[in-house]
């Protein structure tokens, strides 16, 4: 199958280009276009192999939710001309991350086994066991890196340092927890319990937007609801829908992405799991079948879309 490695598009009225980890992003006057492709990424570094169909479930996901919460905060999207392709409103992004966790699971539960009782400044009880559900939700943002690791920071950093001022950091934690709590209630009505998740937020004319992917497999873990409560009575790891079974082989096979290992080689078998399985998640969280984009020539498919919207710019 055809698979979306890279774009390397050139509109008129360009301003820019940016190869993140999973999306190329276009930069016009006042929009951003935002191409998923299908590479994926894992502990901060793009695999060899990308995985078909893997960018449109991200992108049709993201549209779902940011439809879905567009009554807690404005968000950037005005457009989806493609399956793979977003078009919104250009904003400053903030230079931090809003993570979000409600159950102690992957970094947080590595960090509490390691020994470590504070995360990002927030202190967490003693007893706890991996996938607990926590007291309350808590935030434990991350610093923005283009390259290389994101890192942990506190709210009282974050401060300090002028990453973010008071008035709008407070703004950040408000949305974040309504955010966090909507998609916990859809989760919900799907049989799934949404573990963690991040947001990212941007600034354009003194207004706070909710910027870039919400509540996809790439930024979230979700649980099987049914098998929660008797896996975590048993000690049995958790049924989740996420990207953690990626970073679960990786681990087995000797790569967390620390200096000096060398990334595993995905087979063919490998490779359409992990897209059975981003599309399992995208048909679970909507409750909605996937349809698959068109194979044939999928970057020109992309490139006619965004052109085509591009002459409203």
């Amino acid at each position: 199958m055809n698979s979306i490695s890279e774009t390397k598009f050139q509109f008129p009225n360009q301003t820019a280009f940016y190869k993140g980890k999973v999306r190329d992003v276009y930069s016009f006057e006042k929009h951003l276009v935002m191409v998923a492709t299908d590479r994926i990424s894992a502990f901060d570094v793009i695999l060899p192999r990308a995985i078909p169909f893997k960018g449109q479930v991200l992108n049709q996901i993201a549209a779902y939710f940011l439809n879905a919460t567009s009554d807690i905060v404005p968000n950037w999207l005005e457009e989806v001309p493609d399956p793979n392709v977003s078009i919104g409103i250009r904003c400053d992004a903030f230079p931090v991350e809003m993570v979000v966790r409600g159950y102690l699971a992957g970094h947080a539960w590595r960090e509490y086994a390691a020994g470590k009782r504070s995360v990002c400044g927030v202190f967490l009880p003693e007893g706890l066991k991996e996938n607990d559900k926590l007291p309350q939700p808590i935030i434990t943002p991350t610093t923005k890196a283009h390259e290389g690791h994101d890192e942990d920071i506190s709210r009282e950093e974050i401060l300090s340092k002028g990453l973010v001022n008071e008035d709008d950091y407070e703004h950040l934690e408000r949305y974040t927890l309504a955010l966090y709590n909507r998609g916990t209630e859809m989760a919900a009505d799907q049989g799934l319990i949404l573990v963690d998740t991040k947001y990212e937020f941007g600034k354009k004319d003194g207004v706070i937007y909710l910027i870039d992917e919400i509540h996809t497999p790439d930024s979230s873990r979700y649980f099987y609801k049914d098998v929660y409560a008797e896996n975590q009575r048993l000690g049995l790891a958790q049924k989740q829908l996420s990207k953690e079974f990626v970073r679960e082989w990786l681990i087995q096979n000797g790569f967390q992405g620390k200096d000096g290992q060398v990334v595993p080689v995905m087979d063919d078998d490998r490779v359409k799991l992990i897209s059975e399985r981003y599309i399992e998640l995208y048909e679970k969280v909507t409750g909605k079948a996937f349809q698959k984009s068109k194979v044939e020539n999928p970057v020109e498919r992309i490139e006619n879309a965004i052109r085509q919207a591009a002459e409203k710019f």
